[in-house]
């Protein structure tokens, strides 16, 4: 389980009790959305038929534009968690990213589920003896595309949760 068992406020939004704005919510799914598609081919080169995590990815962007409602946008990252399910090594990773990325728009915090879940596809997808180097240019790449906005809320968050998150944001 990587979200916490007591709520931080900082990303449940102001309407629910919390601090978070929507301004930034919308942040956090984009950099989620962003972190997921980065490594989607993972998924893609073995299930090039099974559009879920794609639609995951999609339609939490399509949440930022008002496009598509907040249970809409979460159903997209459920189904892309089913994609993952059968699977094993990267291309489960990287499907279980793009459902993370999806529900975003209904648990900001699972933001970092996404970028999570993206360094260990490209660790898994790694040549023997470079998954951790593999890791940290993942978790590089990522903090290179935090917007301004968002960037130490997420980089706290890291250090508060990496631990449940498999230690994957040591870079």
């Amino acid at each position: 389980m990587i979200l916490p068992k007591v709520r931080d406020p900082r990303f449940v939004t102001i309407r629910r009790g919390g601090t978070l704005t929507d301004a930034d919510h919308h942040l956090l799914a984009l950099w989620a959305a962003s972190c997921a598609e980065h490594v989607l081919g993972l998924f893609e080169a073995v299930r090039p038929a099974d559009p879920r995590p794609r639609q995951a990815i999609e339609g939490a962007r399509a949440w930022v534009r008002g496009e598509l409602r907040m249970m809409e946008a979460r159903a997209t990252g459920g189904h892309a968690m089913g994609a993952a399910r059968e699977l094993r090594g990267a291309a489960r990773h990287a499907a279980y990213a793009a459902g993370q990325a999806g529900v975003v728009a209904h648990v900001a915090a699972h933001e970092l589920g996404a970028a999570a879940y993206a360094i260990k596809a490209a660790r898994a997808a790694a040549p023997k003896g470079g998954a951790e180097a593999a890791g940290r240019r993942e978790c590089r790449w990522q903090r290179e595309q935090l917007p301004a906005e968002i960037r130490e809320l997420v980089l706290d968050d890291q250090r508060l949760r990496n631990g449940v998150c498999w230690s994957v944001f040591g870079c």
